[in-house]
């Protein structure tokens, strides 16, 4: 498949898709501190189902949100930790960019080049029809990509770096998959929060 290296005004220009790129939206004082409080929260390794088979999550998550918020994807289900408090504060200032509400936050702590989350898009039962999802970024740099579901051919990428904020609106899910690729150069820490409303039934 062919990749393309986006700039930060091509989002719009992706059909099906609209999505918000505020690059440095956390100063890097910010950003440096929330980094060194993430690395002490309580991470962990779960399995997941692929094609019948368990295999160890290439990355370390942590789930946090409301009381009774529970997520499901790859056989996992995850029950919520109560918000810690910067974790509220950060859902704060991305609330007023998104103007949507969330009440759970999804951690990925990718710890190294290795560590990867496979194409997939964020559009299970629980997020409802067209979720809308915003992604912050903290330690080093990683390459993001997308492609459509249904088109065969290109692929699209960006590097998301400290302090990036990245909003996922309607319809992307729908129509759009995404991924971070393991980078065949050596690369530091990297941990990602994405933020969701998750529909209670």
């Amino acid at each position: 498949m062919q990749e393309s290296l986006w700039r930060i005004d091509d989002f719009n220009d992706l059909e099906d898709s609209r999505i918000s790129l505020y690059r440095d939206h956390f100063s890097q004082t910010e950003s440096d501190r929330f980094f060194s409080i993430l690395q002490k929260i309580q991470w962990s390794q779960n399995e997941i189902i692929v094609f019948g088979k368990k295999h160890l999550e290439p990355r370390q998550t942590a789930w946090y949100g409301d009381p009774g918020i529970n997520y499901s994807y790859s056989g996992i289900t995850n029950e919520a930790k109560n918000w810690l408090p910067f974790l509220e504060e950060i859902r704060k200032r991305i609330q007023n960019i998104c103007k949507s509400t969330f009440n759970s936050v999804l951690l990925n702590r990718y710890r190294d080049e290795k560590d990867s989350v496979a194409w997939h898009s964020d559009d299970e039962p629980e997020l409802g029809e067209s979720p809308t999802i915003a992604s912050v970024s903290f330690g080093a740099t990683r390459k993001f990509q997308v492609r459509h579901k249904t088109k065969d051919g290109e692929i699209f990428s960006t590097y998301l770096n400290h302090g990036d904020l990245m909003i996922m609106h309607p319809p992307t899910q729908t129509h759009w998959i995404h991924c971070v690729p393991k980078s065949s150069k050596k690369v530091s820490e990297r941990i990602n929060l994405t933020f969701r409303q998750i529909l209670q039934s």
